[in-house]
Parts: structure tokens; C-alpha cells; sequence
């Protein structure tokens, strides 16, 4: 990511926006045929965003990705926060179908195809998420994830609440990751390096010593170690990620044996 703003997607016009994602087509006009697809403005912005981040997407700089005037992509969307939504779906349609392998194994392959796709497209964890975009791509991913659940021995409330744990540690690791490698990148130094820097500074000063702060100095040494930086996100996600599927297992494995208790 080339920047850390924030954007709120849902803030469109509903109905236009649904429009547009289920593809309902207004009555057609006389004219010329149009230059355009709906489909190719989509694809430019996403090609934007993927390359600068969510603040490059502009109707402006769209239209001139595509040789075409501002005005006329207003024909094809009505203004930036419907594209944004149609952005949005287009990219959870490049998620795969999860085969059916068990719960857990379901699980774990939907997470690893959303960390993959937060690094293809790192402008996704620029965009709130509280108002779905409510297109077919949306839709299927959500329904994907429920299916991983199916019939284990949850409610619809708690099969919601545990997708929603999956989906925000992808979030939320993914986001380290991309902020880390954009660290890199603008510091132009590694962790590594950046210690070498940091480190005989620190020794200097006698108040930070190792003998104060016992155990954040061993655990910290030991996961620098490890990991040659001071956090490793790749690793926290698939820790976390088995942790959460073990503490959902023994909750459904206590669901099954509920019978046979009251028996």
C-alpha cells in the first residue's frame, strides 16, 4: 500500500449501485454504441489502485487510463463510491470455490485465498467493511464461508460470528504484513538493518536495560530471532488462524457430546 487512508465504501447510491452489480441493465437509448464496458472502468481503477493505492481512484484518472473525458464515465457509473463498490465485488470474485475437505481444512484454504488476495490487492484493506458490497461475488464469498460451517453443530449466529473471526485475522495480519514490506520500502532499510542502527544506541542508555524489562528483553530476542525482524505477520496469521479453528472444534466437539451427557 502506497498510503494508510481509509476509505468507506457503501456511501453510493444503493439502488444505482445494486443496479450495477447484478448487472440490471436500463432500457437501452438511440445512439451510437457505447466505447465502453461497465466491466473496463472497473478493471482501470482497479488497475490504479493495485498500482498507487485507493486515493489515486478518480473518475479523472480512470477516464484517462481508458483515453476517454471525464464525463463520459458517467455514463458507465454514476460517481466514485458506487465504483468503489463494484471494485470491491470485482475483486472477491477472484476468490476461489473452496473444496469441500472438512470444516477445518475449508476454513484454513478460504483464509490462505484471502491473504493472498489482500497482497494481490492491498487497497481492499483500505476500505471499511462494515457495509458489504452487495454484489454476486460478495454474496458467494460470504456463502462460501457459511458453508465451511454447515451443520457442524453451530447456530446461524455463531456460524456468522466464527466466519467473522477467520476473516478478521486475515484482515487484520494482512494489513501488518503490507504496512511492514511498505516500511521497507519508504525506509529503505530491513528490520535487520534498522536494529543494527537502533540497538547500540539503546545499549547506551542504562534505563533501558535488559535487567529492567526481563521478559519483553528474552521474548523479544527470541522472536527477533526467529523471525530476523521484530514481528512476523505470515507466522501470527497461520498461529492465530489454528488457534481459532482449535477453540472452534472444542466447542462443537462439546455440542456433540451434550446428548450423550443428558442421556
Amino acid at each position: 500500500m502506497t498510503g494508510v487512508s481509509t476509505e468507506d465504501n457503501g456511501d453510493g447510491d444503493p439502488r444505482r449501485t445494486i443496479e450495477l452489480l447484478w448487472g440490471v441493465s436500463a432500457p437501452p437509448k438511440r445512439g451510437p454504441k457505447p466505447k465502453l464496458a461497465t466491466a473496463d472502468v472497473v478493471r482501470a481503477a482497479i488497475a490504479l489502485a493495485d498500482a498507487d493505492g485507493i486515493d489515486a481512484v478518480t473518475i479523472r484518472r480512470v477516464a484517462e487510463q481508458l483515453g476517454v473525458s471525464p464525463m463520459s464515465l458517467y455514463t458507465y457509473v454514476p460517481g466514485r463510491a458506487e465504483l468503489l463498490d463494484l471494485m470491491i465485488d470485482h475483486a472477491h470474485g477472484e476468490l476461489p470455490v473452496p473444496e469441500p475437505n472438512g470444516w477445518r481444512e475449508t476454513l484454513t484454504a478460504i483464509a490462505e485465498a484471502q491473504w493472498e488476495l489482500f497482497h494481490r490487492h492491498p487497497w481492499l484493506l483500505q476500505v471499511t467493511t462494515s457495509r458489504s458490497a452487495l454484489g454476486p461475488h460478495s454474496f458467494a464469498k460470504y456463502e462460501h464461508e457459511l458453508r465451511a460451517v454447515e451443520g457442524i453443530g453451530l447456530d446461524d449466529i455463531e456460524m456468522d460470528a466464527v466466519v467473522s473471526l477467520v476473516t478478521g485475522l486475515v484482515r487484520t495480519t494482512a494489513r501488518s504484513s503490507l504496512d511492514n514490506a511498505r516500511l521497507v520500502r519508504t525506509s529503505g532499510m530491513t528490520d535487520a538493518q534498522w536494529w543494527e542502527r537502533a540497538a547500540p544506541v539503546l545499549a547506551g542508555i542504562p534505563a533501558a536495560d535488559a535487567a529492567h524489562y526481563p521478559i519483553s528483553s528474552r521474548v523479544g530476542t527470541a522472536a527477533g530471532q526467529a523471525h530476523d525482524a521484530a514481528e512476523n505477520p505470515a507466522y501470527t496469521f497461520r498461529f492465530g488462524l489454528t488457534r481459532i479453528l482449535d477453540g472452534i472444534e472444542l466447542l462443537v466437539d462439546a455440542r456433540r457430546s451434550e446428548p450423550q451427557r443428558r442421556e
